[in-house]
């Protein structure tokens, strides 16, 4: 077999044909060239009989035996009538305006996935901010064409990202269960610049989303897609509930007398938290301790338990009357925390009742969150949200890549 045949399929590449090999100072040069003879316009992709003339380039493939391997090519410009100018022909393997083959920003990609940038950057010998530039390409190139077609049921969240309150809004499809859209912000201006994304015909499609009891939120949501129904996420209505019961724990340590009384609260702060079913058998006589020795903590400790009771009722109309027999309950209990929870159900009780009748939360995007901080912590924080946003489309927008290898009984292309 010949070098140049050889080295062809060792390079596992397309519709290229290697003409020559050298050794310089970096590592390993090989010449190549495009099987095809006519170039064809990078602009609109048509062919364009003649050229304007060469320009010498390199680019860089996966290294081969420890050494680092560059493709050499004399790319010609052409002056195509289409697009009304010069422009460089497309190569077989690179996208225009990069200066790596796609089987190296393939693998780059999948590093980059599951482990940190630092790490990608020293194995493949590239500086750190070039895996972010090739990490965006990647994304353009694998991600959905119009990621924000067919949408029917969204949830919406944001994510700190940096001190300071720094955050980023999060739109994720609950159907496919991908982050579609990111933009930094968490006001009601961010979420509107989605909906302008989205277009008034796909917004109208939509028929639930759901979020958090965020002002911000509600009004982009309704005046942008009035038809859609609104879903308060069921975490964040229940974490109203547990928040007022340590606040009614908190108060009532402070106000209390005796060494008895604040023995008999010491100690109770997770188990007031906890589902019943989740109790020890210690914390179950804290708690009945709790019931003889303070009214207040165990009051507000049954509301919070009675509230995740009518969020379990499948029944519309039941849920409907056990939620206003809790507010009723609440609006009475004498505890000023519980008070203003019940304002709070009350004044968003149809988007509460909403999860009822259709189960839906924002789970799955507290789900993707937590992916994202897991992201944000291996990379040890992000400088800019753009960053930040590159990596949340290449690791939970539904671009799954796998090992690229450069030789010809491997795939040299992701799943």
């Amino acid at each position: 077999m010949r070098l140049t045949s050889l080295l062809r399929q060792l390079i596992g590449l397309e519709a290229t044909i290697v003409v020559g090999v050298e050794f310089d100072s970096t590592g390993l040069v090989v010449d190549v060239r495009p099987s095809y003879r006519i170039p064809r316009c990078s602009g609109c992709d048509r062919k364009v009989w003649g050229s304007y003339d060469r320009r010498r380039r390199r680019w860089r493939h996966l290294d081969m035996a420890g050494m680092t391997l560059h493709l050499r090519y004399d790319i010609r410009r052409v002056v195509c009538r289409h697009c009304h100018g010069v422009r460089v022909e497309t190569v077989p393997w690179a996208d225009v305006g990069s200066w790596f083959t796609r089987p190296f920003e393939d693998q780059v990609g999948y590093l980059a996935q599951r482990c940190d940038k630092r790490t990608v950057s020293d194995q493949m010998r590239i500086a750190w901010t070039t895996v972010g530039d090739i990490i965006q390409r990647v994304v353009d190139r694998y991600g959905r064409a119009d990621a924000l077609d067919g949408l029917t049921l969204i949830g919406v969240d944001e994510l700190s990202y940096r001190r300071h309150h720094e955050y980023v809004t999060v739109v994720v499809d609950h159907v496919r269960g991908e982050v579609i859209w990111a933009r930094r912000g968490k006001n009601a201006d961010t979420l509107k610049a989605f909906f302008d994304e989205l277009g008034p015909e796909r917004a109208a499609k939509l028929e639930a989303v759901t979020i958090d009891m965020s002002a911000a939120y509600i009004k982009a949501v309704t005046e942008a897609s009035p038809g859609a129904q609104v879903i308060f996420d069921r975490f964040h209505v229940q974490r109203l509930a547990h928040d007022a019961l340590d606040q009614v724990r908190r108060a009532e340590m402070r106000a209390a007398d005796t060494a008895d009384d604040k023995r008999a609260m010491k100690g109770t702060r997770w188990a007031l938290q906890k589902n019943p079913w989740n109790l020890s058998q210690l914390e179950c006589e804290k708690l009945t301790l709790l019931q003889r020795t303070n009214r207040p903590i165990y009051r507000a400790y049954l509301l919070k338990e009675a509230l995740a009771a009518c969020l379990d009722r499948r029944q519309l109309h039941v849920a409907n009357q056990k939620l206003h027999e809790w507010l009723t309950w609440a609006a009475r209990s004498r505890l000023p925390q519980f008070i203003r929870v019940a304002r709070t159900v009350r004044k968003h009780f149809d988007g509460i009742l909403a999860y009822v009748n259709s189960r839906l939360s924002n789970a799955r995007v507290e789900g993707l969150n937590g992916k994202v901080r897991t992201i944000t912590r291996r990379s040890f924080g992000f400088h800019s949200a753009d960053s930040l946003i590159a990596m949340i489309r290449l690791c939970c927008a539904g671009i799954h890549l796998a090992p690229v290898f450069a030789y010809p009984n491997r795939p040299t292309k992701p799943l």
